[in-house]
């Protein structure tokens, strides 16, 4: 409250059209803005769990230079699958084939599971401030 005199930070993102509507876009941390182009983090996970070596993923916006944000993409491999990097470069390749070059990751780190909530959320703030050597906060809620 109050970052913006009487106005309430909610931490959603939203876009205001020519038409006077506006359109919810999600949580400004579910969002990325990679060279100008706002990305969902939950379009690229979706995109990496199709790849037949992901079983799950989670993705943030890192600072780029010339992007503004690029995107590192945290991946568990399913069971008998190696973390080397052909498997790491198919899926850079699937995600591009999914999505297109702007969606594609720039980084993708292999990672034995991802931190989550005990209700099973991603915590990504956590994978973020890791990520910039930053305090994440309230951690009460993690699981492990």
């Amino acid at each position: 409250w109050n970052e913006i005199p009487n106005c309430y930070a909610a931490g959603d993102v939203a876009s205001w059209d020519e038409d006077g509507y506006i359109s919810v876009l999600g949580r400004s941390d579910d969002v990325l803005n990679v060279a100008g182009h706002r990305i969902g983090t939950a379009d690229v996970e979706s995109a990496l769990i199709t790849h037949p070596s992901v079983a799950e993923s989670a993705v943030i916006g890192i600072p780029d230079a010339l992007k503004g944000e690029a995107i590192k993409a945290f991946v568990v491999l399913r069971f008998g699958e190696e973390p080397n990097d052909e498997t790491r470069q198919s899926i850079i390749e699937h995600v591009r084939r999914e999505l297109g070059p702007i969606a594609t990751p720039s980084q993708v780190a292999f990672t034995e599971k991802l931190p989550k909530t005990r209700s099973g959320k991603i915590v990504r703030r956590l994978l973020k401030a890791q990520e910039l050597g930053k305090d994440p906060g309230d951690l009460s809620t993690l699981e492990d």
